[in-house]
């Protein structure tokens, strides 16, 4: 996200009773970092997002009840093709992640309904935070423990590592960029010099902008796709994939990357020299260290790293739909309604009971024209009943989605509820680029 704002604070964070380091665990969905932090003696979900230099409140509702200080309404600009959207700018508040504590932190909040991540995530996201939190710190990203770790810089211990790669980071808007290189179709001896934001908070391997370098040219093989939500409205482009991705001596074969509409990223192509992002299907692979003070960045492999690049081969995009009332047995609560016996066998004939509660449900929001689920008959708005055999009231949208990134030809059988009828549909996965 871009933003057409320029007053910026002197605000930071700390760490109080004199500890050195904080720790703290978060969820990773669909390759973003979720985890809690208070803002005003709230708590709140937030997603740590290095691609924004500011912090960004959304989906606030009656119940948040949140006390915002010293406010003022403003415009704010971002990915999309439409235009700026209203916000408010609040200035003054305290943030707090466990020992960590944010003072005179100003922050942004927008009501466009549009913008929702928590309907895609399946779990209630308020806000985005990245410079703030990341600027005063060493602070390391384990994504095979989901852990979070925050140093102060003097008590950092810069040991060496044969197995790691340190990087320069440049900055620009307070969002950082990495230099690295790129091998395509076209001619995969050569490296491609890139210079991509890191962010964090893009669920995508990478996306590249077409043209921004002579060898960086329209994919020969793509899919038209959905990409996601910007502060300005939807993005839509290429889906294909790259011969590899070179960050010193790790190269990560075939990632999968996007090709936003020119249009759409017109307010990000501002900076010049930008090439694209890299985002979270990237940055998983790694143990990530953060090192503002230091303006690098140090990439040691990790739990992910040998995972193969896969794209939604279903067509499919869920997004969690609200709660529905469903009848389970109740296993353990049940009435014996008879008692026969023979000589040997004492039997007996139970009635289960059973019990209501309610269970999330999923709908398919947005459909790939040409996909195996579109061309099998799937439409928009279809609730997810089953997907091969599982009912989905007991999935994670999470989890659901893993079904859609498996191998090639891997067969699926979905249930979907269309108008209070159910109807049964089978596919396979297939690699639709063109």
């Amino acid at each position: 996200m871009c933003f057409a704002v320029n007053s910026f604070s002197q605000s930071s964070f700390i760490l109080k009773n004199g500890e050195k380091k904080e720790t703290t665990y978060f969820k990773l969905l669909s390759n973003l970092i979720v985890f809690p932090m208070e803002v005003n003696g709230k708590k709140l979900n937030f997603i740590l997002d290095s691609g924004v230099g500011k912090t960004i409140l959304f989906n606030l509702n009656k119940n948040d009840s949140i006390p915002l200080h010293n406010v003022e309404k403003i415009k704010l600009q971002g990915l999309g093709s439409e235009d700026a959207i209203d916000a408010v700018l609040s200035k003054n508040n305290t943030f707090k992640l466990n020992n960590l504590i944010g003072v005179d932190q100003s922050l942004y909040v927008i009501f466009d309904e549009n913008f929702d991540l928590s309907s895609k995530l399946g779990i209630t996201i308020h806000g985005i935070i990245g410079y703030e939190l990341l600027k005063d710190f060493v602070v390391t990203i384990n994504y095979g423990y989901k852990k979070l770790s925050f140093i102060k810089p003097e008590n950092y211990d810069v040991a060496k590592c044969r197995k790691c790669e340190t990087f320069n980071l440049e900055f620009n808007m307070l969002k950082p960029f990495i230099n690295i290189g790129a091998k395509f179709e076209k001619n995969p001896s050569k490296i491609i010099p890139v210079k991509l934001l890191i962010d964090s908070g893009g669920s995508d391997a990478m996306w590249l902008f077409e043209n921004s370098h002579p060898d960086i040219l329209p994919p020969i093989k793509y899919f038209d796709d959905f990409l996601g939500e910007g502060l300005s409205g939807s993005i839509y482009g290429k889906r294909s994939m790259i011969t590899s991705l070179v960050l010193g001596k790790f190269e990560l074969k075939n990632p999968t990357v996007s090709f936003p509409d020119s249009i759409s990223i017109a307010y990000a192509r501002k900076f010049e020299e930008r090439n694209g992002s890299l985002g979270g299907s990237v940055l998983k692979r790694f143990v990530v260290t953060f090192n503002y003070p230091k303006k690098e960045i140090t990439l040691k492999k990790g739990r992910y790293y040998n995972d193969p690049f896969r794209y939604n081969m279903s067509g499919i995009e869920l997004i969690y739909s609200g709660k529905k009332l469903v009848e389970e047995k109740d296993e353990t609560s049940f009435t014996v309604t008879s008692i026969s016996k023979t000589d040997k066998n004492l039997t007996y004939s139970l009635k289960y009971n059973y019990k209501y509660s309610f269970k999330s449900t999923y709908k398919i929001h947005k459909l790939t024209v040409g996909s195996p689920a579109y061309n099998v008959g799937l439409e928009k708005g279809d609730i997810i009943v089953k997907i091969n055999g599982k009912y989905t009231s007991t999935l994670k949208i999470d989890e659901i989605n893993e079904y859609f990134y498996q191998k090639e030809n891997k067969r699926i059988t979905i249930v979907v509820e269309r108008y209070g009828v159910d109807y049964v549909y089978h596919f396979n996965l297939e690699n639709i680029l063109k």
